[in-house]
Formats: C-alpha cells, sequence, structure tokens
C-alpha cells in the first residue's frame, strides 16, 4: 500500500477519535501502526474485505439460533395455538436451509423434541461454503442431495420432499370437559375407588350405599343395587374385561357380583374382614385388595374356597390393584409404601420396591412396552416413577408437585394421564419418555380421586369430592401419516 495513503488514513482516523478516550485511541493506534497493521504486511488475502469461513461450524451455528429461539419462546406465554404452527413452520424452514446450505438430506419434518435431539452440535466434516470453482473430490452422499439437470425445481430432492410431506396436526386438548355429571354422595377418600368404565361404554360409579349405571350411549341412569338394606356401603367397583360383569366391594367386606343386563345379584363372596377398597378382573379371575391387608384372588366360575389364593405381603391397606396387560403379573400398591409385583404361580411377590415415600395407589400398565410399570405416590412422595419389571431395575422419576391419585396409559399414543389431589387438584397429560407436560387441565374443587377411561381410549372421566363426574377428550386415535401414492403425482411417474 501507499505510504501517502496510509499516512491521511491514519490522520483522519486520528482527528475521527480525538474526542474518545485515550485508552481507545492508543488502542487504535496500536492496531493500526506499520509494525502490526495488517494492511501493510504481505497477506495471502489481498486487500478485499472478503470474510473467510473456513473455520466455521454451520452445525453449532444452528444449533445456538435454536436454543436461542427456544428460550425466547420458553419466556413468552402464549394464550392460543399461534406459537405452536409458527414453531413448526420454523422447523421446516431450518431444515430446508439445512438441505440446501449443508447436505443434511432431511425429508420430513420431525416433532420438536426429535428436532431438538437432531440440533445437537456434532463433528461434521469441514468444507468451506462459499467457493469459486467445482469441487472435483464431491462424495456420493453429496451428489444425492443435489440438484439433478433434469429437475424443474430450484431444490434437491430431499428438500423436495420436504416440502411435499403432509403437515402433522396440531394437538389441541380441550380445557374445558364437554360433560358434567352430579355425583351425590361420592366419598372424598383416597383409598377407594368407585369409578369404572366398561368395554360396551357404561359407566359405573359408587355412591353412598347404591351403585349406579349410566350409559354413554344413550345416557340413561339406572340404579344397580342398594346396600342399604344390608346396613354396608359401597366401597369399589370394577367391570369384567367382556362388559357383562361388575364386582362391589363393600364396607363389610363383601365381594358382590352382578349382572349388569339382568340387574341381579350371582354370588357374594367372603374372606375379608375389613373393607374392600381395590379390585382387578384378569378374565373369569377377580382380585381383591382390603384393608385386612390381604388380597384374594378368586375364579367367579368355580367354588370359593376351592378357587382361593391369598396374597400376603402388604402391612398396611391394599389401595391398588392392576393386572399387566398380558395378564401375567399383578401389581398392587398400599398405605405401607410399597409397591409389589405377583404373578400366578407364587403366593409370595416376585418384586418389591419401597422407592415410595408414601400410599401407593396410582397404578398403570403400559400397553405399548412389555413389562413397563407407572406408579405414584401420595402427598409425601407426590411422585410418578417408572419400573421395568423385566430386570426389576427402575427407569425415571419425575416430581409432580402434588399428590397423585391415579395413572392411565393411552391406547393409542406413548402418553399417560395423571390425577391429583393436595394441593392443585389438577389433572396432567404426560408424554413418554420425556415426561413433558402435554397439557393441564383443572376444575374440580376437590382431589381428584377417580379416573376412568372410555373403551376407545379418547375420553376419561374424573371424580372428586366436589360430588361431580367430569368428561374430558384427552386422546386421539393417531391417523396414518404416509404419503399416499396417486396417479396425480408428478413426482411419482415418469413423464
Amino acid at each position: 500500500m501507499d505510504q501517502d495513503y496510509e499516512s491521511r488514513l491514519l490522520r483522519q482516523l486520528n482527528i475521527h477519535n480525538a474526542n474518545a478516550s485515550p485508552v481507545k485511541s492508543l488502542g487504535a493506534l496500536r492496531a493500526l501502526s506499520p509494525v502490526s497493521s495488517p494492511l501493510s504486511s504481505p497477506s495471502k488475502h489481498g486487500d478485499r474485505f472478503i470474510p473467510s469461513r473456513a473455520g466455521a461450524n454451520w452445525s453449532v451455528n444452528f444449533h445456538r439460533i435454536n436454543e436461542i429461539e427456544k428460550s425466547h419462546n420458553q419466556n413468552r406465554k402464549t394464550k392460543d395455538g399461534t406459537a405452536d404452527s409458527n414453531k413448526a413452520d420454523g422447523l421446516a424452514y431450518s431444515a430446508l436451509l439445512k438441505n440446501e446450505l449443508l447436505g443434511a438430506g432431511i425429508d420430513k419434518v420431525q416433532d420438536p423434541q426429535s428436532e431438538d435431539r437432531r440440533l445437537q452440535p456434532a463433528t461434521p466434516t469441514r468444507r468451506s461454503l462459499f467457493k469459486y470453482s467445482l469441487s472435483t473430490k464431491r462424495s456420493l452422499e453429496e451428489d444425492g442431495n443435489a440438484v439433478s439437470p433434469y429437475s424443474l425445481s430450484p431444490v434437491s430432492s430431499n428438500s423436495q420432499k420436504l416440502l411435499r410431506s403432509p403437515r402433522k396436526p396440531m394437538r389441541k386438548i380441550s380445557k374445558i370437559p364437554f360433560k358434567v355429571l352430579d355425583a351425590p354422595e361420592l366419598q372424598d377418600d383416597f383409598y377407594l375407588n368407585l369409578v369404572d368404565w366398561s368395554s360396551l361404554n357404561v359407566l359405573s360409579v359408587g355412591l353412598g350405599t347404591c351403585v349406579y349405571l349410566w350409559s354413554a350411549c344413550t345416557s340413561q341412569v339406572t340404579r344397580l343395587c342398594d346396600l342399604s338394606v344390608e346396613g354396608d356401603s359401597v366401597t369399589s367397583v370394577g367391570w369384567s374385561e367382556r362388559g357383562n360383569l361388575v364386582a362391589v366391594g363393600t364396607h363389610k367386606g363383601y365381594v358382590q357380583i352382578w349382572d349388569a343386563a339382568a340387574g341381579k345379584k350371582l354370588s357374594t363372596l367372603e374372606g375379608h374382614t375389613a373393607r374392600v377398597g381395590a379390585l382387578a378382573w384378569n378374565a373369569d379371575q377377580l382380585s381383591s385388595g382390603s384393608r385386612d391387608r390381604v388380597i384374594l384372588q378368586r375364579d367367579i366360575r368355580a367354588p370359593p374356597l376351592q378357587s382361593e389364593r391369598r396374597l400376603q405381603g402388604h402391612r398396611q391397606e391394599v389401595c391398588g390393584l392392576k393386572w399387566s396387560t398380558d395378564h401375567q403379573l399383578l401389581a398392587s400398591g398400599g398405605n405401607d409404601n410399597k409397591l409389589l409385583v405377583w404373578n400366578h404361580s407364587s403366593v409370595l411377590p416376585v418384586q418389591q420396591y419401597t422407592e415410595h415415600l408414601a400410599a401407593v395407589k396410582a397404578i398403570a400398565w403400559s400397553p405399548h412396552q412389555h413389562g413397563l410399570l407407572a406408579s405414584g405416590g401420595g402427598t409425601a412422595d407426590r411422585c410418578i416413577r417408572f419400573w421395568n419389571t423385566l430386570t426389576g431395575q427402575p427407569l425415571q422419576c419425575t416430581d409432580t408437585g402434588s399428590q397423585v391419585c391415579n395413572l392411565a396409559w393411552s391406547k393409542h399414543t406413548n402418553e399417560l394421564v395423571s390425577t391429583h389431589g393436595y394441593s392443585q387438584n389438577q389433572i396432567l397429560v404426560w408424554k413418554y419418555p420425556s415426561l413433558t407436560q402435554v397439557a393441564k387441565l383443572t376444575g374440580h374443587s376437590y382431589r381428584v380421586l377417580y379416573l376412568a377411561m372410555s373403551p376407545d381410549g379418547e375420553a376419561i372421566v374424573t371424580g372428586a369430592g366436589d360430588e361431580t363426574l367430569r368428561f374430558w377428550n384427552v386422546f386421539s386415535k393417531m391417523r396414518s401419516t404416509k404419503e399416499s401414492v396417486s396417479v396425480l403425482n408428478l413426482f411419482t411417474r415418469i413423464r
């Protein structure tokens, strides 16, 4: 560079920085001194201000941009689904940019959870993005993402698939129940199970000394039985798998079997010395848990004494019973903070979990993963825990902040719903295994002690001590997202 031009440039900079601090002026003079100035030193870049991005890691830059947007969205609370729609559009746009600039090869938009995992910085192959000559060492993978010379589209084939991929419908869960029924005398007792929904779409509810049946098809209400004549009250109800029989547990320790269609009592099972608060069917076998700390397992087709099995492992009241989806294992929870797992061949528990710090009433087996068991603890615990019963190992745990009263898995998606008591009285929908909250439903003024799911797996009913039954549309059947091949699709036919 010409020395006269450099001296004039230095004088102009000194005049411009005359009002600046001495430290800044000294720094500027040092930076532009002939000794260290890049303008006067010979360089391979010349005197043109063209940025060199040879060392830039674009995958890390994309990840940082995503982190900034994610933190901004978390700080801003939205009241409608506009933010979710914008986020989906942003993911599609980000994937399109990565296809065209980085050759990522993304042909469909992932959900936010998987997309976040995909944006994690890896160690990509380093190559310059801005080159003024074609490289002869391009890999076959990069050529596969390039634009075909015979294509009329300005984007690559993967980007074309991305743009043609069907848009995932937005998940919307109504925060308002679609039906509310009065339930007078519905007890506010954590250890009872007074609501169940049959496979024939009939709801059974124990109210005081009576059991009522409500048909979801006709909205007709019938009274099945009244135990006031016997001086007894209802403490649990449970439908058989076929939906024709309903078991009724009583305060005196009896278990009555009723034919729902005929309204007739078929039998009365004895054996317990205290109230029966938990019932669980397994084909024609009925398991009952009582305050006397005993679980009785009986076949209703055989005489009671011949088919009875006594399972003794709890030291306090048994308040939760659930059979696994393959009918091989029985999970029981008690007021002794224990979760026990039983099988058909032993009268002793095959597994015992003691991590809960309060009573275990909420129990649910996953219909999607064999051997996966979820359980929830009471007020002193407030946690939902997941167990692998095949290996006996604990999996995950999340603190819900309130008493866990019930758990139920979705039949269609890998999600579960939990109902809570002290102190928030709410209903939460969780996605597994990320354990992120999908929805939060409120409306009950008392503990949400009762939960049942409709036979189609789309709706749930909740009951509380506020003497109301509320029906919610929580889960939906997942439709196939596979692209349908049509004769009108220009990309599936040779032109």
